[in-house]
């Protein structure tokens, strides 16, 4: 019995064609069976999906396909030319469902409704599009690529085929996306690109599904194209469509984050295939200033409302902050493709950061209302949903106008199995902890965890490999002081690059236990963060958590003073407000009366603060806005300095 690791040494994870041509495998033999991801995808089966399906008929979405089949069609209902994907993204969720057997009643009798829907209506030169398809339509197709999101479109259905494919066994959608695909790659074998990037990581699927090198070449050709000028940019400039430069060049992450990530996830995927080191260099920069500059500590990705953009290095405002939940579902997409290239545990820490808080707020506990923006700061007096609203619902929304984030979230929802574990030749990867049952060709492991509510993580072998066999376990970048036991006997638990690997020949009963210690940790925020400045924000494992004002009885959360102490000295206890939950409990000193001016002359005069502390519960982030709204901080004051002592 051995440690070794898995990935390449330190100093050298970077991506290369090398590193490409030995990517780590995705794995799909794994199934959830309990535990917090299990409850999140029952929810997704018996409230979300349901809720979405009621939706998309009430919007209209199911509507403007079957008005296609009229001879004087009504009027298309909504806003956006891409409401299908609406569908197409709801489809992809349904192929999880249905494929896995957990659908609940009228899911099939839907999903037949609209794949017969789309066989009908396609063009007969494959075109699908229910806005441009109507002869009263004000635009022709492929007029406005900037905005149109005809390929955006096609990418979504890709998808949903896909799925349906490999989980159903269905190509019916697979034979409508290939006739729509095979008239674009026609249509754009020598220029044009989409103004919002996803038809990329769908065409590499396809290639990989079907083996047709053409669709391969486009997503490379999409990739390449943008900065050369080939898109016409309205309303906003070439950035915001990550069009200004060529995207090797790109200096940092920028424009729409959804665009930007999505285009990221894209030139991973064609990463992955070509093994180009250009793309490898430009996607490893770009992801590395991302981290370490513009990521909300929840793992939200965007802070300006005005173009839902990403902001400057280190523009990370609380209460403004867009972070949209599309752009959590694309950042956890391009953080996989990365891990798939390289190995590296550190972007499945990301995704990992990124799917308990950033993905997981934008849905109600009950699994029927949704933020689209996801700030990490509610005042007192906030109204407004967004700069663009008079007013506005103050929490979380049942459908939207532009409604791309619900039925993003029903598919990645019914899809997280497929992000627990991979496999390299010789040895399986535990990317994430949950209780699950995971098979390769090779090993069959059942695993048992509280995660991520406790740090405890049961691996039992039921069935074993012939010869020795790797197992790595991630270990995650907040987790100190990790053990880990096979069959009660200790192993050597120093991580290298993330990863606490035990090669040996199992046999079926072989227990191997990994216990990642939990405690509450106190985070500050870079210098150059204003906005964030001086202030202190509170985790325990994966989760962030923030304070709302149901739970700060005795001051307001704006005038709680946090210390490192305070924090770090919270008691943890179980809570209702979802199953397992874990709440902190902490003491927090009342702030003294602040100054009447706006901008007080300093220095001024120090306070005492009071003897007597406060007490306050803060809860997991991802469970806000599920009590009425109140104000709410991730982010909380710390004690001035006040008679030359750090109060904490």
């Amino acid at each position: 019995m051995t440690s070794k690791q898995v990935t390449p040494p330190a100093g050298a994870v970077r991506l290369s064609k090398e590193a490409a041509s030995a990517a780590v495998r995705p794995l799909s033999g794994v199934r959830i069976t309990g535990g917090l991801l299990h409850h999140w995808q029952r929810r997704n089966s018996t409230a979300t999906i349901p809720h979405t399906i009621e939706q998309l008929r009430a919007a209209g979405n199911v509507a403007n396909l079957s008005r296609l089949l009229e001879q004087d069609p009504p009027p298309y209902r909504g806003r956006y030319p891409f409401l299908d994907t609406d569908l197409y993204k709801t489809l992809e969720g349904l192929a999880y469902e249905l494929g896995d057997g957990s659908a609940e009643e009228g899911v099939r009798d839907f999903y037949e409704e609209v794949v017969t829907l789309l066989e009908r209506v396609q063009a007969g030169d494959g075109y699908l599009n229910s806005f441009f398809q109507d002869p009263a339509a004000t635009k022709k197709p492929w007029e406005d690529l900037a905005w149109g999101h005809e390929l955006y479109n096609l990418g979504h259905l890709i998808q949903a085929a896909v799925a349906a494919h490999r989980r159903m066994g269905d190509d019916r959608l697979l034979r409508i996306a290939r006739r729509f695909a095979d008239l674009v790659t026609a249509r754009f074998a020598d220029s044009g690109v989409c103004g919002h990037p996803e038809v990329e990581m769908a065409l590499v699927e396809l290639f990989r599904e079907t083996g047709e090198r053409s669709y391969l070449d486009l997503a490379a050709a999409f990739v390449d194209r943008r900065g050369s000028g080939q898109l016409k940019h309205s309303i906003f400039p070439g950035d915001y469509f990550q069009d200004h430069v060529p995207f090797r060049e790109l200096p940092s992450v920028t424009g729409h984050a959804v665009r930007m990530a999505y285009l990221a996830a894209g030139a991973a995927d064609v990463l992955l295939e070509t093994g180009d080191a250009t793309l490898a260099e430009a996607l490893e920069r770009l992801w590395d200033d991302m981290v370490a500059t513009k990521l909300y500590i929840t793992g939200g990705l965007g802070s300006r409302h005005s173009d839902e953009a990403i902001g400057d290095r280190y523009e990370l405002p609380s209460e403004r902050a867009y972070s949209e939940t599309c752009a959590a579902i694309a950042l956890m997409q391009w953080a996989w493709r990365m891990f798939l290239a390289t190995g590296a545990a550190s972007y499945l820490d990301v995704f990992e950061r990124v799917l308990y808080n950033a993905y997981a707020v934008g849905l109600s506990a009950d699994g029927r209302a949704f933020f689209y923006d996801n700030p990490l700061q509610r005042r007192p007096d906030h109204e407004q949903r967004s700069g663009a609203e008079a007013g506005g619902e103050p929490l979380r929304r049942a459908w939207f106008g532009c409604p791309c984030c619900p039925p993003n979230i029903v598919r990645w929802m019914a899809q997280l199995a497929d992000y627990v574990a991979a496999e390299r030749d010789g040895a399986v990867l535990v990317a994430q902890y949950a209780t699950a049952r995971i098979e390769t060709a090779e090993l069959a492991l059942a695993m048992e965890t509280g995660y991520p509510w406790d740090g405890d993580v049961r691996l039992t072998v039921e069935r074993a490999p012939q010869g020795a066999y790797g197992l790595a376990l991630r270990v995650p970048g907040w987790a100190r002081g990790a053990t880990l036991t096979v069959n009660g006997e200790s192993v050597p638990a120093e991580p290298e690059t993330g990863w606490l690997t035990v090669e040996r020949t199992w046999t079926a009963g072989d227990e191997v236990r990994l216990t990642l210690p939990m405690p509450v940790r106190a985070h500050g925020s870079h210098p150059y963060l204003d906005a964030t400045r001086g202030a202190l924000s509170l985790a325990r494992g994966p989760l962030v958590y923030c304070v709302e004002q149901h739970d700060s009885p005795q001051a307001a959360v704006d005038d709680l003073l946090v210390g490192v102490n305070d924090a770090t000295a919270a008691s943890t206890r179980q809570d209702g407000l979802a199953p397992g939950a874990v709440v902190l409990d902490v003491q927090a000193h009342p702030a003294p009366p602040p100054p009447a001016e706006l901008y007080p002359e300093l220095p001024s005069p120090g306070t005492a603060l009071p003897g007597t502390k406060v007490p306050a519960t803060f809860v997991p982030y991802f469970l806000w806005g599920n009590r009425g709204p109140a104000a709410m901080r991730v982010w909380v004051r710390t004690p001035d300095t006040t008679n030359g002592k750090k109060a904490t």
